[in-house]
């Protein structure tokens, strides 16, 4: 008897022996970070998500001091801090697919005849959706916090906006095994070799909300993981057939005007603030692309003064010098890798029409692109996330729900995919990750889950929408009228045969419009209208080509198609739009081709206009002539083009916020 259970001791250490020997190796693979590293967050799937230390960043002051905010002038580095992908719970993993059914009929991009281009164009911006739908441009994340304990959402508000918002979504009714789609309950799926993304778990960056206590409450109590039955991603099934020209809700989309405000020239002294102090994360290894980097760096900082470059204008840049030589070292050295992973048509599908037109233009250029382009994932300085801001709002929002839960949850799961298979993202936290994206709610969308992303974003607000200097960028917002011929129309009348002192026509979208009409809609010297009709005697191009200067004022978000368009058209344009980043700011200098008006300002405006000289007018007008070049879309893109100046601007600020090596 004894002698059995001194046998049964021995068997039994020796079995403890052997855990503890598979549990250290576990956590060896796990502390060096080996590609399958993901197994222990899955074994211990209870765990709480880890929040980084050291988080920096703050919040908009309430104050109403026209002062630059603190959080906007304390730049603040993140080299030590960082959240691995695989520290972060699996919570709000959510695996959605479609079918394929019902979107192979999308409507898309519907070219417009030679007739329409020459009728009255209506203000373009009437397809926009803006985020304030939703009644509030904050993320979903600060409602959920307050969620009450009947699973209800409880009211909260700021900045005097109401933050309610509906739980319900048709979009998370409408799946079933029918569908192709596989249901398991949350507590009963642990995805091995998995690094899963809660959006709640990533760094905030300047000006994010509060992030929920609770990583269960980014999903219904009964939520579910459903899991494709073809390993890949797929799409929420909308409750309506998606429609490229739907309407959007006839509500109150409008923000108040922002509470701090930031000047031209103020931003200037920020951005150069950033370069000398933003450090993106410290890479988690080495490696030989990094060092190629910082040796651009140090290239690009002493480049030689330029001597024999005609086709670039010093007075249109900050530094023409730094600009050609990186310009010169992206085209030698950079390599980008696009992710194939991600189902049409929010992924690998660009629309060519329309305002949000730039990041299907984008896509479509870069993936067909062999100089930039490698198939070699190893070999990438950067990591493109093909999707589109557009159709993610297109296909999965749902009418009347005032809600993005499911945009945000279906990027979510993207990045879950491509996190699982692929090592690239924890070596830099996503800093050499990019995105491209032009709608309203891109910020939104990407704020948590892709917040050290570098973010190329047409809704650049410098204060509302936590646009960070040394690592977001400016997308310009173009609105291309056909698609076969995207320059048609390009010029204007010179400026002698320019007799209309300026030019503004759009709906009343947000705030600043109604007091923009109220003020000038009547005075004879300046031609302001509120929404043309299609067909009229007013006809917007012509308007356009015959106006010294063309009123770019903001709508329901700072950015406006107009900024764009008064290069185009080459009017100079003067700017109303607090706080709005200018496109391809690191490295044009605006003041030199535009006028910039501050809101207040709206009441002395044409006496600002009339005050320039006709010299200094002639001087910024022949400067858009040439800095028009660099807005461009051509069908096989060219030297300079608006395509290379996107790319560039996303190299220079990935080169910039790397720490020396």
């Amino acid at each position: 008897m004894i002698k059995s259970w001194i046998s049964a001791f021995v068997e039994t250490r020796r079995l403890i022996w052997l855990l503890g020997i598979v549990f250290a190796v576990v956590l060896l693979i796990q502390h060096f970070e080996i590609p399958y590293s993901g197994v222990l967050p899955s074994l211990l799937a209870a765990g709480k998500p880890h929040v980084a230390s050291g988080d920096n960043s703050s919040h908009v002051s309430s104050s109403t001091d026209p002062k630059v905010p603190k959080n906007l002038t304390s730049n603040w580095s993140d080299a030590n801090s960082y959240v691995s992908v695989n520290e972060v719970t699996t919570g709000s993993a959510v695996l959605d697919r479609q079918d394929g059914e019902g979107v192979k009929n999308l409507s898309v991009g519907q070219s417009q005849s030679s007739d329409n281009l020459t009728a009255g164009v209506s203000d373009p911006e009437d397809e926009n959706i803006s985020s304030d739908t939703l009644g509030s441009s904050d993320s979903l994340a600060t409602d959920e916090a307050n969620k009450s304990k009947d699973g209800k959402i409880a009211s909260s508000s700021a900045n005097g906006r109401d933050y309610s918002l509906n739980r319900s979504s048709k979009a998370d009714t409408d799946l079933s095994p029918e569908n192709g789609i596989s249901k398991f309950p949350i507590s009963s799926v642990a995805a091995p070799n998995s690094a899963m993304i809660s959006p709640e778990n990533v760094d905030m960056h300047l000006n994010g909300p509060a992030t929920p206590a609770n990583p269960s409450s980014w999903l219904d109590g009964n939520a579910t993981i459903l899991l494709p039955q073809n390993n890949t991603i797929g799409l929420l099934k909308p409750n309506v057939a998606p429609s490229i020209n739907k309407v959007p809700m006839k509500k109150d989309r409008s923000k108040p005007p922002p509470l701090a405000v930031v000047t031209i020239s103020q931003m200037n002294d920020m951005l150069m603030q950033s370069r000398a102090s933003y450090r993106a994360m410290r890479p988690r290894w080495s490696s030989t692309l990094d060092q190629q980097l910082s040796r651009a760096k140090s290239l690009i900082e002493n480049a030689p003064p330029v001597r024999d470059e005609p086709s670039l204008y010093s007075t249109l840049f900050r530094n023409v010098s730094m600009f050609r030589r990186s310009y010169e070292l992206m085209e030698k050295t950079l390599q980008v890798y696009i992710y194939p992973e991600g189902e049409s048509p929010i992924f690998h599908h660009a629309v060519l029409e329309g305002i949000y037109a730039s990041e299907g233009w984008f896509m479509k250029l870069l993936k067909a692109n062999k100089m930039f382009v490698t198939k070699k994932p190893t070999q990438a300085h950067l990591f493109y996330l093909p999707f589109s801001s557009r159709m993610l709002e297109e296909v999965l929002y749902v009418p009347d729900s005032h809600s993005w839960r499911n945009l945000v949850r279906h990027l979510s799961n993207y990045l879950n995919v491509i996190t699982s298979k692929y090592r690239f993202w924890n070596r830099t936290g996503g800093a050499d990750h990019f995105l491209v994206a032009c709608h309203d709610w891109a910020p939104s969308e990407t704020q948590k889950i892709m917040a050290k992303c570098i973010r190329a974003l047409c809704n650049s607000d410098l204060v509302d929408e936590g646009f960070t200097f040394g690592k977001d960028v400016s997308l310009p917002e173009t609105y291309v009228r056909m698609a076969k011929d995207p320059l048609r129309e390009r010029g204007g009348k010179p400026p002698s045969k320019r007799h209309i002192l300026a030019f503004f026509a759009g709906g009343n979208h947000g705030y600043l419009r109604p007091i923009l009409l109220e003020y000038w809609k009547n005075d004879p010297d300046l031609k302001f209208f509120g929404k043309l009709p299609t067909k009229g005697k007013i006809n917007y191009v012509r308007h356009m080509k015959s106006s010294k200067y063309c009123i770019c004022a903001k709508g329901y978000e700072v950015n406006s198609p107009r900024v764009v368009e008064a290069i185009f058209y080459e009017c100079v344009p003067v700017i109303i739009s607090d706080n709005f980043v200018p496109p391809f700011y690191e490295t044009l200098n605006w003041e030199s081709f535009a006028v910039f008006v501050l809101e207040k300002d709206i009441p002395n405006l044409k006496d600002i206009l009339k005050s320039i000289p006709e010299k200094r007018y002639l001087a910024m007008q022949r400067r858009v002539k040439q800095v028009q070049r660099h807005f461009l879309w051509n069908t096989k893109p060219v030297k300079y083009d608006i395509f290379h100046m996107i790319l560039h601007s996303i190299w220079y600020t990935r080169v910039f916020q790397l720490s020396p090596i």
